[in-house]
């Protein structure tokens, strides 16, 4: 009689405990939306970066995290269609790569959603985009790279790196404000004290970069200097390889151009501002407001040499150059 009772009560608590958590809510999965400059394969690294850290503070995609991706593939044209796609699928939180015109769409899309911005170059107070860094006052926070500001360094990289450069030829696309500061206000005054003679080249759209090397090809400039933006990042392949061909030493904003072929690059460590991501995110999540959540400018900086592209254009790097360099590529 006790051995029945007994497997009675067993059997009565399972089915307790079964309707107990079949009353529990579901666990719910929080939806990250992730605008990206570029294609799946150049923003691999980057979106995997956010996504490793995110796993290291505990969200595990498809269990508590989901996450959508659209790309823009360096068309700037493509982000509000992109950034209301987003909003339509009521994503919680909308992480934005690139610059001002590119958070700017994500703002246009939503009031309510809390925007993350990476890779933001030009001054996001300047811009409008934020009230100021210690206190966003709106539903925008993230990380801005100080990409204008850094000109003046990337012209002293190279030019200690090619001690007989004097003439410079500066890429640059003129519907990208960060960019245009940084010709017309940041280059100038950096390249008088260098010595340096800098003539800007502006390249509007994918199909002009031949033509524009075509033509600065006549002059003979001693080295290239390439901002950033969208069009440059979705273009760095092409860029280093016409910079390779024209012998040209060449100077980026970003360390994929030196991965295709670039002779060197000098910019925040955008693989730590992309982990940084994910502490905003994780913030967000768990209650913080953007308006609260001062944005941050980089503390790592990454300065990249490619060897086997000096070697194969007849530069000699002097060591105390290489020295500095955080990655060199052979």
């Amino acid at each position: 009689m006790n051995h029945k009772v007994t497997l009675f009560l067993l059997a009565a608590a399972a089915l307790i405990c079964s309707n107990l958590a079949e009353a529990q809510p579901p666990k719910k999965i929080s939806r990250i939306g992730l605008l990206l400059t570029g294609d799946p394969t150049s923003e691999s690294p980057r979106s995997g970066a956010i996504r490793q850290h995110l796993r290291e503070l505990g969200y595990i995609e498809g269990q508590n995290i989901a996450t959508d991706y659209r790309y823009a593939e360096g068309k700037l044209d493509r982000y509000p269609e992109l950034a209301a796609g987003l909003v339509r699928l009521k994503v919680d939180i909308v992480v934005v790569t690139g610059g001002a015109s590119q958070v700017r769409a994500a703002m246009d899309a939503t009031k309510t959603i809390p925007i993350v911005m990476v890779g933001q170059g030009s001054d996001p107070v300047a811009a409008g985009l934020i009230d100021s860094l210690a206190r966003p006052g709106g539903n925008v926070t993230g990380i801005t790279n100080l990409t204008p500001e850094l000109g003046g360094k990337r012209l002293e990289l190279l030019k200690d790196a090619v001690p007989k450069l004097v003439r410079v030829a500066v890429l640059y696309e003129p519907a990208s404000p960060p960019n245009v500061l940084q010709v017309k206000e940041y280059l100038p005054p950096a390249a008088h004290a260098l010595k340096l003679t800098i003539r800007s080249w502006e390249v509007r759209a994918a199909d002009g970069f031949e033509k524009v090397f075509s033509a600065l090809n006549k002059e003979r400039p001693d080295g290239l200097y390439v901002t950033g933006g969208s069009l440059m990042l979705a273009n760095v392949k092409r860029i280093a390889g016409l910079a390779l061909e024209s012998r040209l030493p060449s100077m980026f904003s970003n360390a994929a151009a030196v991965d295709a072929g670039g002779l060197m690059s000098y910019a925040a460590d955008l693989a730590d501002s992309y982990r940084r991501i994910a502490y905003f995110v994780d913030r967000i999540l768990k209650g913080a407001k953007p308006a609260d959540l001062p944005v941050e400018q980089p503390t790592k900086f990454e300065f990249v040499v490619n060897q086997k592209t000096a070697k194969q254009i007849g530069v000699t790097i002097p060591p105390d150059v290489l020295a500095r360099a955080t990655k060199i590529i052979r």
